[in-house]
Protein backbone atom coordinates (compact mmCIF):
# COMPACT_ATOMS: atom_id res chain seq x y z
CA UNK A 1 0.00 0.00 0.00
CA UNK A 2 3.17 2.71 1.05
CA UNK A 3 4.19 1.47 -2.54
CA UNK A 4 1.45 3.13 -4.15
CA UNK A 5 1.42 6.11 -2.75
CA UNK A 6 5.58 6.46 -3.82
CA UNK A 7 5.50 5.14 -7.32
CA UNK A 8 1.96 7.18 -8.12
CA UNK A 9 2.89 9.40 -10.78
CA UNK A 10 1.67 12.79 -10.54
CA UNK A 11 0.63 14.84 -13.57
CA UNK A 12 3.08 16.89 -15.34
CA UNK A 13 1.71 20.25 -14.63
CA UNK A 14 -1.22 21.48 -12.86
CA UNK A 15 -4.81 21.29 -13.49
CA UNK A 16 -5.58 24.69 -13.56
CA UNK A 17 -2.14 25.31 -15.83
CA UNK A 18 -3.87 22.75 -18.14
CA UNK A 19 -6.97 24.05 -17.88
CA UNK A 20 -5.73 27.56 -18.89
CA UNK A 21 -3.56 26.07 -21.91
CA UNK A 22 -6.33 24.47 -23.38
CA UNK A 23 -8.50 27.56 -23.53
CA UNK A 24 -5.96 29.05 -25.07
CA UNK A 25 -5.63 26.30 -27.83
CA UNK A 26 -9.18 26.04 -28.43
CA UNK A 27 -9.20 29.67 -29.15
CA UNK A 28 -5.79 29.59 -31.04
CA UNK A 29 -8.01 27.25 -33.42
CA UNK A 30 -10.72 29.31 -34.24
CA UNK A 31 -11.64 28.19 -37.77
CA UNK A 32 -11.95 32.44 -38.57
CA UNK A 33 -8.91 33.25 -38.20
CA UNK A 34 -7.57 31.39 -40.96
CA UNK A 35 -11.07 30.91 -42.78
CA UNK A 36 -11.13 35.04 -42.78
CA UNK A 37 -7.99 36.37 -41.71
CA UNK A 38 -5.79 35.04 -43.79
CA UNK A 39 -3.57 33.48 -40.82
CA UNK A 40 -2.16 30.31 -42.75
CA UNK A 41 -3.46 26.50 -41.87
CA UNK A 42 0.15 25.40 -41.53
CA UNK A 43 1.90 24.40 -38.43
CA UNK A 44 3.56 27.90 -38.32
CA UNK A 45 0.28 29.98 -38.43
CA UNK A 46 -1.08 27.41 -35.28
CA UNK A 47 2.49 27.95 -33.56
CA UNK A 48 1.78 31.62 -33.87
CA UNK A 49 -1.55 31.88 -33.33
CA UNK A 50 -0.73 29.95 -29.76
CA UNK A 51 1.81 32.35 -29.45
CA UNK A 52 -0.03 35.59 -29.75
CA UNK A 53 -2.81 33.97 -27.64
CA UNK A 54 0.23 32.93 -25.00
CA UNK A 55 1.13 36.25 -25.05
CA UNK A 56 -1.65 38.27 -23.83
CA UNK A 57 -2.63 35.99 -21.34
CA UNK A 58 1.28 35.76 -19.96
CA UNK A 59 1.11 40.22 -19.89
CA UNK A 60 -1.73 39.62 -17.59
CA UNK A 61 0.29 37.03 -15.23
CA UNK A 62 3.39 38.41 -15.20
CA UNK A 63 1.22 42.15 -13.35
CA UNK A 64 2.01 40.14 -10.24
CA UNK A 65 4.78 37.83 -11.06
CA UNK A 66 5.64 37.06 -7.84
CA UNK A 67 2.11 35.71 -7.43
CA UNK A 68 2.51 33.92 -10.47
CA UNK A 69 5.89 33.06 -11.24
CA UNK A 70 5.26 29.32 -10.73
CA UNK A 71 2.48 29.62 -12.50
CA UNK A 72 4.06 31.23 -15.94
CA UNK A 73 6.71 28.58 -16.12
CA UNK A 74 4.55 25.95 -15.94
CA UNK A 75 2.67 27.46 -18.47
CA UNK A 76 5.60 28.14 -20.74
CA UNK A 77 6.57 25.00 -20.21
CA UNK A 78 3.42 23.04 -20.99
CA UNK A 79 3.54 25.03 -24.17
CA UNK A 80 6.66 23.87 -25.17
CA UNK A 81 6.02 20.21 -24.35
CA UNK A 82 3.14 20.45 -26.21
CA UNK A 83 5.00 21.44 -29.16
CA UNK A 84 7.42 19.11 -28.85
CA UNK A 85 4.69 16.06 -28.89
CA UNK A 86 3.33 17.65 -32.11
CA UNK A 87 6.46 18.21 -34.09
CA UNK A 88 7.24 14.11 -32.73
CA UNK A 89 3.66 13.45 -34.26
CA UNK A 90 4.81 14.92 -37.27
CA UNK A 91 7.34 12.65 -37.74
CA UNK A 92 10.09 15.11 -36.47
CA UNK A 93 13.08 13.34 -35.00
CA UNK A 94 15.22 13.86 -31.59
CA UNK A 95 17.36 15.39 -34.21
CA UNK A 96 15.02 17.78 -35.85
CA UNK A 97 13.93 18.76 -32.39
CA UNK A 98 17.20 19.67 -30.93
CA UNK A 99 17.03 22.36 -33.94
CA UNK A 100 13.61 23.24 -33.99
CA UNK A 101 12.50 23.71 -30.04
CA UNK A 102 14.92 26.01 -29.17
CA UNK A 103 14.70 28.10 -32.43
CA UNK A 104 10.80 27.95 -31.72
CA UNK A 105 11.86 29.29 -27.68
CA UNK A 106 13.81 32.03 -29.33
CA UNK A 107 10.88 33.15 -31.91
CA UNK A 108 8.33 33.04 -28.61
CA UNK A 109 10.79 35.86 -26.83
CA UNK A 110 11.16 37.70 -29.86
CA UNK A 111 7.42 37.92 -30.71
CA UNK A 112 6.37 38.67 -27.04
CA UNK A 113 8.74 41.30 -26.88
CA UNK A 114 7.86 43.28 -30.34
CA UNK A 115 3.64 42.84 -29.32
CA UNK A 116 4.27 44.51 -26.69
CA UNK A 117 6.12 46.85 -28.58
CA UNK A 118 3.41 47.16 -30.71
CA UNK A 119 0.70 47.43 -27.70
CA UNK A 120 2.85 50.52 -26.19
CA UNK A 121 2.04 52.69 -29.00
CA UNK A 122 -1.28 54.64 -29.93
CA UNK A 123 -1.00 53.59 -33.48
CA UNK A 124 -1.50 50.40 -34.81
CA UNK A 125 1.37 50.71 -37.01
CA UNK A 126 3.76 49.30 -35.19
CA UNK A 127 1.46 46.57 -33.86
CA UNK A 128 0.41 45.74 -37.89
CA UNK A 129 4.12 45.24 -38.64
CA UNK A 130 4.57 42.82 -36.39
CA UNK A 131 1.95 40.95 -36.87
CA UNK A 132 2.78 41.23 -40.92
CA UNK A 133 6.25 40.07 -39.78
CA UNK A 134 5.52 37.39 -37.13
CA UNK A 135 1.72 36.06 -37.47
CA UNK A 136 1.60 36.64 -41.56
CA UNK A 137 5.35 36.01 -42.04
CA UNK A 138 5.64 38.18 -44.64
CA UNK A 139 3.37 36.61 -47.02
CA UNK A 140 0.70 38.92 -49.08
CA UNK A 141 -2.29 39.77 -46.89
CA UNK A 142 -4.44 42.77 -46.55
CA UNK A 143 -4.44 45.78 -44.52
CA UNK A 144 -8.20 45.24 -43.60
CA UNK A 145 -7.43 41.60 -42.00
CA UNK A 146 -3.69 43.14 -40.63
CA UNK A 147 -5.81 45.63 -39.05
CA UNK A 148 -8.50 43.65 -37.63
CA UNK A 149 -5.55 41.21 -35.86
CA UNK A 150 -3.83 44.29 -34.52
CA UNK A 151 -7.33 45.54 -32.91
CA UNK A 152 -8.54 41.99 -31.57
CA UNK A 153 -5.16 41.47 -29.85
CA UNK A 154 -5.78 45.24 -28.39
CA UNK A 155 -8.97 44.00 -27.28
CA UNK A 156 -7.79 40.90 -25.76
CA UNK A 157 -5.08 42.58 -24.06
CA UNK A 158 -7.81 44.96 -22.63
CA UNK A 159 -9.97 42.18 -21.49
CA UNK A 160 -7.51 40.09 -19.77
CA UNK A 161 -6.50 43.35 -17.47
CA UNK A 162 -9.97 43.41 -16.29
CA UNK A 163 -9.64 39.73 -15.32
CA UNK A 164 -8.51 38.74 -11.88
CA UNK A 165 -5.54 36.99 -11.55
CA UNK A 166 -7.61 34.30 -9.43
CA UNK A 167 -9.09 33.79 -12.23
CA UNK A 168 -6.25 32.85 -14.34
CA UNK A 169 -4.69 30.85 -11.59
CA UNK A 170 -7.57 28.51 -11.60
CA UNK A 171 -7.45 28.24 -15.13
CA UNK A 172 -10.06 30.46 -16.57
CA UNK A 173 -9.79 32.74 -19.16
CA UNK A 174 -12.66 33.61 -22.20
CA UNK A 175 -11.34 35.24 -25.10
CA UNK A 176 -13.32 37.58 -27.79
CA UNK A 177 -14.73 36.07 -30.69
CA UNK A 178 -12.44 36.23 -33.67
CA UNK A 179 -12.82 39.53 -35.51
CA UNK A 180 -14.21 38.66 -39.01
CA UNK A 181 -16.51 41.43 -39.46
CA UNK A 182 -18.90 41.35 -42.25
CA UNK A 183 -16.45 39.11 -43.97
CA UNK A 184 -18.10 36.11 -42.42
CA UNK A 185 -22.21 36.59 -43.92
Amino acid sequence: MIFSKLFKTKPAFAEEVQKLYVSIINQSRNPDFYLHLEVADTVEGRYDMIVLHTFVVMRRLKTEQERTEKFLQSLYDLMFADMDQNLRELGVGDMGLARRVPKMAEAFYGRITVYEEGLAENDNAMLKAALDRNLYRKTPVSDESLEKMAQYLRCEAKNLENTSIDELLKGNVSFGPAPVGDKNA
